[in-house]
């Protein structure tokens, strides 16, 4: 669907998840220049504009009132008047509502401008220190124990890294369902309170992690993101190599010394060369 050029726009703001120096100066340019601004919690908004000399109309917007306030500001755009979409801190949409309000906006034609900024997520990541070429956010795990282990669960094995955030009365039985589910040596980094004045970010194994809760009750403080390092793919014996890599390898074998072969046997196949050393090895023997 074509956009709608006589329309106003939707601004989907990013705000500051603690140190206010975070609000971007376009952020801040925009929200000075729209007509209304849609808020996760009015309230909270009011004093973050306070701060910074803004004043512009406040609209609640969160997610009990999502649907049918879409109907509204998708009004409002196709009047003419512009909209900023705010949270409560980071970005919209992120584990925050807006996804209905932007859905209906892009349904009905008009246009959605992203405003980039601050998310909790991304600065964990950022700052882990583990894998981040490729990750996935889980947002919030299910509050009550059993569906919490249940999703765990279907995550043990998920080789990258994962993202949840936590908030502070929860994270120590987080932890403790890590421990039953994912094996208390899984490397796990908790990062509180970012960007705020107590902010630390602890890594390290679950059971050391757990340790360090226990003993010092200002890490259960804040809200944490927690990143938990993929799983460990399995070494592959040279009985499991799958028959198509073996063909590979025993062509490779025929033409070039063992070492070289194995090598480019894996850059083939993916399978690591000491694997394919090994099997090439027992080619030899046999």
């Amino acid at each position: 669907m074509s956009e709608n050029s006589g329309a106003g726009i939707l601004y989907i703001v990013a705000t500051p998840i603690g140190n206010l120096g975070d609000l971007s100066p376009r952020a801040k340019d925009v929200l000075m220049s729209v007509d209304v601004i849609a808020a996760e919690d009015t309230r909270h908004t009011s004093r973050l504009l306070s701060h910074f000399g803004i004043k512009r109309p406040l609209l609640a917007c969160h997610d009990y009132n999502e649907r049918g306030r879409s109907e509204q500001i998708v009004q409002r755009l196709q009047d003419g008047e512009s909209v900023a979409l705010v949270s409560d801190a980071g970005t919209p949409l992120i584990s925050d509502p807006g996804y209905h309000l932007v859905n209906a906006v892009r349904e009905a034609g008009l246009k959605v401008v992203p405003v980039p900024g601050a998310c909790a997520m991304v600065a964990a990541l950022s700052v882990s220190g583990l894998p981040s070429d490729r990750f996935f956010f889980e947002g919030f795990l299910p509050a009550k124990g059993s569906g919490r282990r249940k999703r765990m669960a279907e995550l043990v094995d998920f080789a990258h890294t994962w993202i949840v955030y936590e908030s502070p009365h929860r994270i120590v039985d987080m932890l403790d369902d890590m421990a039953q589910e994912l094996g208390v040596d899984r490397h796990v980094v908790l990062a509180r309170e970012l960007t705020k004045t107590f902010e630390t970010v602890l890594s390290g194994t679950v059971v050391e992690l757990q340790d360090i809760l226990a003993n010092d009750e200002n890490q259960r403080r804040g809200e944490f993101v927690v990143l938990v390092r993929g799983a460990e793919k399995p070494e592959l014996g040279s009985g499991d190599i799958p028959e198509e890599v073996l063909r590979t390898l025993s062509v490779l074998v025929e033409e070039l010394p063992m070492k070289q072969a194995s090598q480019i046997a894996a850059k083939l196949t993916g399978v690591k060369s000491k694997v394919l050393y090994k099997a090439g090895l027992a080619m030899k023997d046999a």
